[in-house]
């Protein structure tokens, strides 16, 4: 991480939190686990067109917060944009297995909080992990959590090894 990298996220992290722009911790919170359900829809389909359809297909049948709905659509778009980078770098920190094997929800999860660590530079990375082991206790299984954490701490130290 470099000294420009630690400014961005201190400015970012001294801004002004507002209902209506979603940027509210616990807007971020929901808008992740959105972007958790419209993921695994995704899968669970097939895999077929953009997340960012997936989205629009989910928003047909369930009611969003319109403020949630940019944060949503910025973690969507980061992985539209790059899922095979993401997923690149899961394989990696997951030390003995294969993305195949791990459980659709916790796949989804570990994406989710990848493309915050890896593409969303005003995102603090320790709130990312947390983040993720959040989202795994609320809807992955009774060792989701602790898996999480470490796959997302693996990737956090090589992200930081890699940048020097």
């Amino acid at each position: 991480m470099t000294a420009e990298d630690d400014r961005r996220r201190q400015v970012a992290s001294e801004l002004p939190y507002t209902r209506e722009s979603g940027d509210a911790p616990r807007d971020r919170s929901m808008a992740r686990a959105w972007a958790l359900q419209v993921l695994y829809r995704w899968e669970s389909g097939g895999g077929e067109g953009t997340l960012r359809q997936a989205f629009e297909e989910t928003l047909d049948n369930r009611r969003v917060a319109p403020r949630r709905r940019p944060y949503i659509k910025r973690l969507l778009s980061a992985l539209d944009a790059h899922l095979p980078e993401i997923d690149e770098q899961l394989v990696e920190a997951l030390a003995n297995w294969r993305m195949e094997r791990l459980s659709a929800l916790d796949r989804g999860v570990l994406r989710v909080a990848a493309a915050e660590l890896l593409y969303l530079d005003d995102i603090p990375p320790r709130v990312s992990i947390q983040e993720g082991i959040r989202l795994a206790e609320q809807y992955g299984g009774p060792e989701s959590p602790r898996f999480v954490n470490g796959v997302l701490d693996a990737l956090y130290r090589r992200m930081m090894a890699s940048l020097g």
